[in-house]
């Protein structure tokens, strides 16, 4: 007893100490920004809410373009999409020696999964459910991207998704708030570091405030619309875990909410960003956010821009709005000096945090450009983190791993195409770095594997189409020939082979921004191409490729393995040749469900009963919320993933049936490594409360711990749940939990559970 209470005062005195510090700190940082501003002219201010693109500036015309010449009269506070220290040094030195206060800029930029070093897409690390791994994928992207110049990521996109159709569900964490959090706190943690001062990290952005993975109809902009219950329960949590992580500023999303777009939202960016959360950073918009409103039919451009500084925007993102027109507008007491100050004031702090005022060059050191960004060290990383990203999805008659013999047949548009492998918003990619399926494959086996090869199909068949998702550099490498000539060319290579690994799906641009789908099966002419290569008999493997949930029923049913690498990265062939061969055991798990057919699109786990709900085990009742033509069940649930091995668990068992208070329940299960290789389980935490003042969902993901086990070991895995995790926003938006009966289950995937139940009281 003596010693924890040593260890409690230790503790406290630490944090008394840290909290005197980060005080004392914030009263530096306040007067110099005050006295700052007070030497502010009107213009200046305004300007420093000014943020354009950067794409009319090169080395050695930093001083002579049109934005130098704003950069000068102090009508600039940042750039984005400018790399490198010799542009960002000349640029920076335009502002500190040609404007008349000298204030830095800050240099931001979209390093949304790596910055040269690239890691697989958003959605693909989020199905490793590895949050030290997802840290350091960010961490690494930090110093990169901070040795190159750039101080400010516009990372991490939290957006909670569940419609695939949507092309960004690739930039997402898939379609859980909890896991959605959990990602978002470790990205924030591995950009920014404990010290945003220091010049390896970089500030953060959490992106699209808010509820932008909800679009209708999945297309890209459009409207969103929901209550306030389900904003507050289902899509607020990543972006608040965000905000509680310490994130230095918050991007604007496109789409409106309650009929206000985003950034002229009062009630989103203030009541609830600012005095319900606490957030103390700057707000700045996406891409021309504010002159899009113009558009969406809430007035001209001055109208727009005060109704957006209002709202509490602090910088527009290219639009120049505020720069053209706020000044007018406070002439004609449409905006407040007030919140003119606010916004430049909060600008102002975040270049202070990033220590710009001591060292504008900071981030300028050409020799850490030279020495840390796409060494040797970090290429071995991703190549690493990419393996535990796949989702082996099916592997009928242990056809994976593949043996290092015999002859093998690489099939599809995918097998040989290294520019794709990066991904969507692979911005500072060197595209002709990156390793091809082919190149990976060749590496891993050398000589002991005879590889032979056909294209067998293109991307899509339609020329328009394949010109719009051949994109940023990412060619989809169109074959001229018909394709029934390359189905035929492939079947006569594969015909003399032991096994046919087919590389297929969609190019890295049919997902991302602006790629959104009606279609989200496979493309016809590959899927003809996957049906001629069955009929050879020989055993066939899909290498999938995608940055959506796609509708796999057919491939499902008719392919022997199925394993989704998604987009990987940079070292993507490696990666994939590592778990194809078994030099690593597969061990990702979905992060978003898997439609049978897009009929059942938006699908996820968390759903709500209606009051018919179909019985469970049912394919179709009367009157019953089914469909006729397909069951309700996902073709592949929330948290489904296989393994080279089989994992078995026991029975569930709870420490308590029944608690009360802020008592703790443990909850205990043993898992159990029943085959004959290593490998990793992600064991899954659900909750339903059973009986609510509002209607509750079925099953909600409350934890997760991702384990080694040995061949033939057996772990116990517990975990403690305490009255916070029974936690909700009620119909009145009060968060708190309700007494009564839950249902604890925990399993390897939302759909296999072990299960137990228990009573808790207040």
């Amino acid at each position: 007893m003596k010693l924890s209470r040593t260890l409690l005062i230790t503790m406290i005195a630490a944090a008394s100490l840290n909290a005197v510090a980060q005080n004392t700190q914030d009263a530096q940082m306040n007067r110099f920004v005050s006295s700052l501003m007070a030497k502010m002219t009107l213009d200046e201010k305004i300007g420093q809410l000014n943020l354009p693109g950067a794409g009319d500036i090169t080395t050695g015309q930093a001083s002579s373009s049109n934005i130098a010449q704003k950069i000068k009269d102090g009508q600039v506070g940042g750039l984005f999409n400018i790399k490198g220290v010799e542009k960002i040094r000349d640029v920076q030195k335009v502002a500190m020696e040609n404007s008349r206060l000298k204030i830095p800029l800050i240099f931001g930029m979209d390093v949304i999964h790596g910055y040269q070093t690239v890691f697989p897409i958003p959605l693909g690390l989020s199905c490793s459910w590895d949050m030290q791994l997802i840290e350091r994928t960010a961490r690494i992207a930090a110093i990169e991207s901070s040795a190159d110049g750039i101080c400010w990521s516009y990372s991490p996109m939290v957006d909670i998704a569940r419609d695939p159709r949507w092309g960004r569900i690739a930039e997402s964490n898939g379609e859980d708030p909890y896991l959605g959090s959990q990602i978002a706190k470790a990205m924030v943690k591995g950009y920014q570091g404990d010290d945003l001062s220091k010049n390896n990290t970089v500030m953060a952005c959490v992106k699209h405030f808010a509820l932008y993975g909800a679009v209708e109809a999945g297309r890209d902009y459009n409207t969103t619309d929901m209550s306030h219950v389900r904003m507050y329960n289902e899509y607020f949590p990543p972006y608040k875990a965000a905000i509680d992580a310490g994130v230095g500023s918050v991007m604007s999303s496109f789409n409106e909410i309650d009929g206000i777009p985003a950034s002229a939202n009062k009630w989103l960016m203030t009541d609830v960003l600012r005095k319900q959360w606490g957030f103390k950073g700057f707000v700045v918009t996406d891409y021309t956010a504010i002159n899009e409103m113009i558009d969406h039919g809430l007035g001209d451009l001055q109208t727009v821009s005060a109704l957006a500084l209002k709202a509490g925007i602090d910088m527009d993102m290219v639009g120049e709005g505020f720069l053209t027109t706020i000044k007018k507008s406070l002439q004609q007491g449409k905006v407040t000096q007030a919140q003119i100050d606010a916004a430049c004031r909060r600008i102002l702090e975040a270049k202070y945090k990033l220590g710009l005022f001591k060292d504008p060059y900071l981030y300028c050191d050409p020799q850490r450009a030279k020495t840390e960004v796409y060494t040797d060290a970090f290429r071995r990383e991703a190549r690493q983190i990419a393996a535990q990203t796949f989702v082996l999805l099916k592997n009928q008659n242990n056809v994976l791993p593949l043996q290092k013999k015999g002859t093998i047949a690489l099939i599809g548009p995918l097998a040989n195409n290294k520019e794709n492998m990066p991904g969507t918003w692979s911005v500072a990619a060197d595209f002709s770095k990156a390793i091809s399926l082919m190149d990976g494959i060749k590496s891993v086996v050398g000589s002991q594997v005879n590889i032979v090869t056909a294209r067998g199909a293109n991307i899509v068949t339609d020329t328009m189409l394949d010109a719009r998702i051949g994109v940023f550099g990412k060619s989809t490498q169109r074959d001229p020939r018909p394709e029934s000539e390359m189905i035929a060319e492939a079947v006569r290579v594969a015909s003399g082979a032991d096994v046919i690994v087919a590389a297929m799906g969609e190019s890295a641009e049919m997902s991302g921004e602006s790629s959104s789908r009606s279609d989200i099966n496979l493309p016809q002419n590959q899927q003809e191409l996957l049906n001629a290569l069955m009929k050879t008999g020989k055993p066939v493997v899909l290498v999938l490729f995608t940055g959506r949930p796609l509708a796999l029923k057919w491939e499902s049913e008719n392919i022997p393995a199925i394993l989704n690498v998604w987009f990987a990265g940079g070292e993507a062939g490696y990666a994939i040749a590592d778990v194809l061969f078994g030099d690593v055991n597969p061990s990702g798990k979905l992060s978003t469900t898997f439609p049978q057919n897009l009929g059942q699109v938006p699908i996820y786990y968390a759903y709500k009963n209606t009051g018919r709900p179909l019985p469970q085990g049912k394919w179709f009742q009367k009157f019953r919320s089914n469909y006729l033509d397909v069951s309700n069940e996902p073709l592949y649930p929330f948290g489904y993933g296989l393994s080279y091995t089989t994992f078995t668990y026991g029975d569930l068992k709870l420490s308590s049936s029944t608690l009360k208070g802020a008592q703790t329940l443990k909850a205990s299960i043993s898992v159990t490594n029943s085959g004959n290789r290593d490998g990793k389980e992600v064991v899954q935490l659900y909750i339903r409360d059973i009986v609510g003042s509002i209607t509750r969902p079925v099953k909600e993901l409350k934890g997760f711990q991702k384990v080694d086990l040995k061949a033939g070991e057996t772990k116990t895995v517990t975990f403690n749940i305490t009255p916070n995790d029974l936690k909700f926003y009620n119909y009145e938006l009060k968060y708190d939990w309700e007494p009564g009966e839950f249902e604890i289950m925990i399993g390897g995937n939302s759909r296999d559970v072990k299960s137990a139940k228990v009573n808790w009281t207040k």
